[in-house]
């Protein structure tokens, strides 16, 4: 029930558009009762003319010697309706009126119900719209040990699928908690004024209806869990197979990748199908139910006007079955809305795992702001573990500003993990990370990553113009700056040859280009951003030999006078580096420069005989 009342408070975030809603539905409720109803004594009065005489002759009714309101409410409309349709001067000038009132009470109980859907359009869409913005805006925020063990598939299908159902439950709220309820009291106090033991008896049979929908609800939302999570499962192997089709077609592996994508497609199938099976149950159950309950008032009720005790009449039986039969449309209206809540309760659910999950790399209360770097970054006594896997174990070196220092070592050996602290993608369980005096934690994640540049082995580029790519190291820069990185970078030329220069997009990853160019736009990306500390993460091992001499050129200019951090598997790139760590199992074992480490004839000297770079 409390996710009940969350899907409600999203519809009155726009509360504008949500009162609208509410008092168009109303009255499509009211006129929608007029339509059907406000005829009825008309043409009673119409046709029975001693009936008609009866209510002109006997004056306006008194509530003296009535047993209830409801009584004297209905002698009182009568008699109006019976001086009206004299005052028309006959009474084919009174049906005409009426054909005409009933057919102004359908436009008006259409043009409310539009009224209604016009405005919930917009609410849907607009809720659906902040809630994908919200779970994107913390996506963003998640840690990258998030990533590693939740699926990138999982989180797209809550930002689709999952919130496709709390669209359809937001409509559902309104109606659930406004509409029909209101339409329900309406229809049931005119039930009660036309008979009070017909009424009651029918209303006993219709919480039967009730319970069964409920145990069909509750069945539901444990099938719509299933199926949601195996719809992320499945945007996971698209995602996959789309993301890896060079690898699948160069293994041949088509066959592979399509029966592994059938079997979760099929699973995901049947789970679906489960669920729209006991979605839709509700709706026939309900109407076989209400009909069950419809033909007890009828043999009931037809009892009451056959046996012809007095109370029930002919006519007002009518017209208790054609009232009757509207109120359980909103019954009927509440038992499917309260069975897209449970689906939208399953959905609420996963995505609230998203919202609610803590990201551990929090800013510091106080922190320090700092506009330049004295004297480098230090690493004391640093310990990091995945888990209970120990990747970093006691790891102490500097960084002085405007050196150049290499990580190198196996793979495995904790590299990459100690250039994710510096910017603060994992924090360290013991020891620290500073940069000159002060560790990294006392910054707001934003104000140290001003001063850090990365260029990664994969070149991350995004599907957009290379001008637009280049920009997000920083947005507000000149053309000039633009053509000057990408000079720097050994880029221009390229960009110049493309079809639009620096307009040209550059697909899907920058698929459009090769790697050794993609690698380009990531330095110009980075010697645009100008910042002083630069990580530089195997950003030359994937590249040919005539690519990696540009990019190496790129990256030689890309590092004069900042402080460089490289993790590099080819040693010949890093000889000239001011200092050299050496990792193994998370530990350094080794430290100098190359001529120093040479002479160790240790572990690095073996590295390099092994790529022969001596």
């Amino acid at each position: 029930m409390k996710t009940f009342w969350h899907i409600a408070g999203y519809a009155f975030s726009y509360r504008r558009s949500a009162v609208l809603v509410i008092v168009f539905n109303l009255l499509f409720v009211i006129f929608n009762l007029l339509s059907l109803v406000l005829f009825v004594p008309f043409l009673k009065l119409i046709f029975n003319p001693e009936e008609l005489a009866a209510y002109i002759d006997g004056g306006q009714p008194t509530f003296a010697g009535r047993e209830n309101i409801l009584e004297y409410c209905g002698d009182l409309y009568n008699y109006y309706i019976a001086t009206f349709i004299e005052s028309q001067g006959g009474l084919i000038s009174a049906l005409a009126f009426v054909c005409t009132s009933v057919l102004a009470a359908f436009f008006f109980k259409n043009l409310f119900r539009y009224g209604a859907i016009y405005h919930q359009s917009y609410l849907r869409m607009a809720v659906v719209r902040d809630q994908r913005e919200k779970l994107f805006r913390k996506a963003m925020h998640l840690p990258l040990s998030y990533y590693s063990n939740e699926k990138k598939g999982d989180l797209m299908a809550r930002m689709i699928a999952d919130l496709n159902e709390i669209e359809v439950a937001v409509v559902y709220a309104l109606e659930v908690l406004f509409r029909e309820p209101i339409a329900i009291i309406i229809n049931i106090i005119v039930l009660f004024y036309f008979s009070v033991d017909l009424t009651l008896f029918s209303l006993v049979l219709l919480p039967v209806s009730a319970f069964m929908i409920s145990r069909i609800g509750k069945s539901l939302k444990r099938t719509s869990i299933k199926g949601q999570e195996q719809m992320g499962e499945l945007v996971s192997t698209i995602e996959e197979s789309i993301g890896g089709i060079r690898i699948i077609k160069a293994f041949s592996a088509e066959n592979i990748a399509n029966e592994r994508f059938a079997r979760r497609n099929l699973h995901h199938q049947r789970l679906i199908t489960r669920s729209f099976r006991k979605r839709d149950l509700s709706s026939p159950l309900n109407e076989f139910l209400g009909a069950i309950v419809l033909v007890s008032i009828v043999w009931f009720g037809g009892k009451m006007v056959l046996t012809d005790t007095g109370e029930m009449t002919g006519t007002n039986f009518i017209t208790f079955i054609i009232i009757f039969s509207q109120l359980l449309r909103p019954v009927s209206g509440i038992a499917n809305g309260l069975t897209a809540m449970k689906k939208a309760e399953a959905s609420q659910e996963r995505i609230d795992r998203v919202l609610k999950t803590d990201n551990p790399i929090k800013d510091a209360v106080n922190p320090v702001k700092k506009d330049t770097i004295e004297e480098g970054i230090t690493f004391e006594n640093v310990r990091f573990a995945y888990n209970e896997d120990i990747v970093l174990n006691n790891v102490s070196f500097k960084i002085k500003k405007g050196q150049v220092v290499a990580l190198v070592g196996e793979s495995g050996s904790g590299k990459s993990t100690l250039a994710d602290l510096i910017p603060r993608f994992h924090d360290v369980q013991s020891g620290s990370v500073k940069i000159d005096d002060t560790d990294v934690r006392n910054f707001r994640k934003v104000d140290l990553r001003k001063f850090i540049a990365v260029v990664t082995q994969e070149s991350i580029l995004f599907n957009d113009t290379i001008r637009n790519n280049i920009l997000f190291g920083k947005p507000n820069a000149t053309e000039e700056e633009i053509v000057q990185a990408a000079k720097i970078a050994n880029a221009h030329e390229f960009i110049l040859q493309t079809e639009s220069g620096y307009e040209t997009n550059i697909g899907d990853r920058g698929n459009k280009l090769s790697g050794g160019q993609r690698q380009r736009l990531s330095i110009a990306r980075a010697v645009l951003s100008d910042k002083p500390i630069m990580i530089l993460d195997e950003a030359t091992s994937s590249l040919d030999t005539e690519s990696e001499k540009l990019v190496q050129d790129a990256l030689d200019k890309l590092m004069k006078n900042r402080t460089v951090l490289v993790i590099a598997h080819r040693l010949s790139t890093i000889r000239e580096a001011d200092n050299i760590i050496v990792l193994r199992k998370g530990e350094i074992v080794e430290q100098g420069s190359h001529s120093e480490l040479i002479k160790l004839n240790g572990y690095y000297r073996g590295l390099c005989e092994i790529q022969q770079v001596i």
